[in-house]
């Protein structure tokens, strides 16, 4: 037999419970005992039952067996279970944002780690800030004169060291502007790539730096989207849907941690420095030295005896080395 002390939010956890009664056949038998004053009924406006109770004046000890009890009771659980239902189904929408695009940040990692080559994504970068650039600071039907070419200097030129925008060197029309300043680009980085002496050294380059970039604005995002969920609930007060206020700034967020991304990689590549060993040759005529490292040396060899503490004199003293000359050697006194 099954004795419940109170009963569970979830009314599975209850049939369990009475499941465990009977055994091989035996139905079993199970009874809950519950107050009206326990959590789950004073949730739930176990008030008007106690009126109810109260006003038929039934003990306040007595045991009480009603069909508007068992009633109360599971309309209760029933509640309980739609209220922690929904609160899944919001953490699991919440989560299906983040793994939509913890897909894509691991998908582009990966491709690193393979070792592929990002040539072509670098390049795409670079065209891709190029444009952003152009269309932030130049409207589609405005003159060229009327271009804020200082705006988009401000912009462009600390991510790509491109010579100074200016109207004088540049073509008059937005697409135009667009392709000469793709092309400067593209050329400028052609350079870049140049001073490597090998081309797989700027490839190796270009995958370290992207991957630290990748994980360092991907662990940010992961902070500012906690801190977005944690205060989204309060656009319910707004009269809006909590969960599509999250997937809408999420996804913004996620725009914005991939431009960041495209910012920071080509920004330290542009400014990377290549520096060259100097020959060991060469090194030696700086110095003064001429050593021949194709000369194996032996280890070095004491020549005289080395004489322990715990020696006997060489003096001939009959005493300890470090009771008779030692001390003396120390102290600079023969």
């Amino acid at each position: 037999m099954i004795i419940g002390t109170e009963r569970h939010e979830s009314r599975r956890i209850d049939n369990q419970l009475r499941g465990r009664s009977g055994r091989q056949g035996d139905p079993g038998e199970s009874v809950f005992y519950i107050s009206l004053e326990d959590e789950l009924m004073r949730l739930f406006g176990s008030e008007r039952l106690i009126s109810i109770f109260t006003a038929l004046g039934i003990p306040q000890y007595q045991e009480i067996e009603h069909k508007a009890l068992s009633g109360a009771i599971e309309k209760a659980q029933q509640r309980i279970e739609s209220r922690n239902y929904g609160i899944r189904r919001n953490l699991l929408e919440y989560d299906q944002v983040m793994n939509e695009q913890r897909e894509v940040i691991y998908a582009e990692r990966l491709r690193v780690l393979n070792g592929e080559s990002m040539r072509d994504v670098i390049y795409k970068m670079i065209t891709d800030i190029t444009e952003n650039a152009v269309d932030t600071c130049i409207s589609e039907d405005a003159h060229s004169e009327q271009w804020d070419l200082n705006e988009l200097n401000s912009l462009l030129l600390p991510i790509v060291p491109l010579e100074t925008v200016e109207l004088d060197r540049v073509a008059h029309k937005k697409d135009s502007l667009k392709q000469q300043l793709k092309e400067e680009a593209v050329k400028l980085y052609e350079a870049k790539e140049a001073e490597f002496p090998q081309e797989e050294a700027i490839r190796e380059v270009e995958r370290v730096i992207l991957l630290k970039v990748i994980d360092r604005k991907w662990m940010d995002h992961i902070d500012d989207m906690d801190q977005l969920r944690q205060g989204i609930g309060l656009a319910a007060y707004a009269n809006k849907n909590p969960v599509a206020e999250y997937k809408m700034s999420g996804y913004d967020m996620f725009d914005s941690m991939t431009a960041a991304i495209k910012e920071d990689t080509v920004k330290l590549l542009f400014h990377i420095k290549v520096e060259q060993k100097v020959e060991r040759e060469q090194v030696a005529k700086v110095t003064g030295t001429n050593k021949d490292d194709t000369v194996q040396r032996g280890p070095v060899k004491r020549e005289a005896v080395k004489i322990y503490p715990n020696s006997p004199c060489p003096c001939g003293s009959g005493k300890k080395f470090k009771l008779c000359c030692m001390s003396k050697d120390v102290n600079g006194q023969q």
